[in-house]
């Protein structure tokens, strides 16, 4: 029985594979919503405006995950997590629920979704260049080629894009500020997914997501507030936010933050790769069937590049995982028919 349990259970590739879809899917679906706001005026003004978006969608998250994972939030389990551990916590949260996706919500306002979604796979070669740096992840030559040939496709969605009027001049290249902004959203992002990898070896999944989620709201509201007053947070009461910000929420930020943690704590930095490395594929299609944008020619060549660069990855991943089962296998030949429990 348990022998059977163990093999059919998802892996964390599989869980990463489906968190990729859910992920990749959150800027056709951000714009659509902004869409609708726009169709939908209180008092003349946008209800699913970005920063309503990210507040009251970041806040309903937060409600649902206290209740799911109510039985973690106890002062015993608190008590056992480090000062370390809290910092790290702090920088994820500041990172990826705040930052991030306010640059990722403002590129989204400047230019297309395709464009972001290419672009944002800058972060597949971060988080392995930081993986191997911070957490001596073990890399081979397909993994490391695959995320060079990424890069390239990411570059060349930039250049190839003809200029645009908010356009920024880097180095005698013109780069339009919504590319530009995806990229720091990007290397963010990294830097948010590796420390979360770390993190999450010792510090229980819903305390993670709940503490990322609490601080990321608030850094959010008094920076928000700070810079454009509190009159930018107009129309929170609306029902017609709230309708489609608990929707969301549940879907986009709970579910698919909570199967990526799930995948990314029983898996590998170059399995971390694979996955992302699918999210423009999953991101194009989106932005096609929910806006009807087609790709431009600039993305179909940096897509392909890209997708280049997923194969590559993913000879990679194999290999590795084939050196490591070997490894198993020749120095613990007493653990053959046994089972070994991997727990959260």
């Amino acid at each position: 029985m348990n022998n059977q349990s163990a093999k059919t259970f998802p892996s964390g590739r599989i869980y990463l594979l489906i968190a990729t879809i859910i992920i990749g899917a959150a800027n056709a679906v951000t714009r659509k919503l902004t869409q609708l706001g726009a169709e939908n005026l209180v008092d003349g003004n946008n209800p699913v405006s970005f920063c309503n978006v990210l507040f009251v969608g970041n806040l309903c998250a937060l409600i649902l995950i206290s209740i799911i994972y109510a039985g973690q939030w106890r002062k015993s389990v608190f008590k056992q997590i480090t000062r370390k551990g809290w910092l790290s916590l702090t920088v994820v949260a500041v990172l990826g629920s705040s930052l991030v996706p306010t640059l990722i919500f403002s590129a989204l306002s400047m230019t297309a979704v395709n464009n972001v979604i290419l672009i944002s796979q800058i972060t597949t070669p971060l988080i392995l260049g930081l993986s191997v740096v911070f957490l001596k992840e073990k890399l081979n030559f397909w993994v490391i080629l695959g995320a060079i040939i990424a890069f390239c496709g990411v570059t060349l969605t930039v250049l190839l894009k003809p200029p645009e009027p908010n356009s920024v001049a880097m180095m005698n290249v013109s780069v339009g500020r919504g590319e530009l902004m995806t990229l720091v959203a990007s290397v963010f992002s990294a830097i948010a997914n590796v420390t979360s990898k770390a993190s999450l070896k010792n510090i229980p999944l819903g305390v993670f997501s709940g503490f990322r989620m609490l601080i990321g709201t608030i850094f959010f509201f008094v920076a928000a507030t700070a810079l454009f007053g509190t009159g930018h947070f107009t129309d929170l009461a609306s029902p017609f936010l709230w309708k489609w910000m608990l929707l969301y929420s549940a879907v986009i930020v709970v579910g698919g933050q909570l199967v990526w943690l799930k995948g990314l704590k029983q898996s590998s930095a170059s399995e971390v790769s694979w996955a992302a490395a699918f999210n423009p594929i999953a991101g194009i299609l989106a932005a096609f069937l929910i806006l009807g944008e087609a790709p431009t020619m600039a993305q179909y060549i940096g897509g392909a590049v890209i997708f280049v660069g997923i194969v590559c990855n993913q000879i990679g991943v194999n290999k590795l995982k084939k050196s490591e089962s070997e490894a198993i296998s020749v120095n613990q030949p007493e653990m053959d028919g046994k089972i070994n429990f991997k727990g959260i």
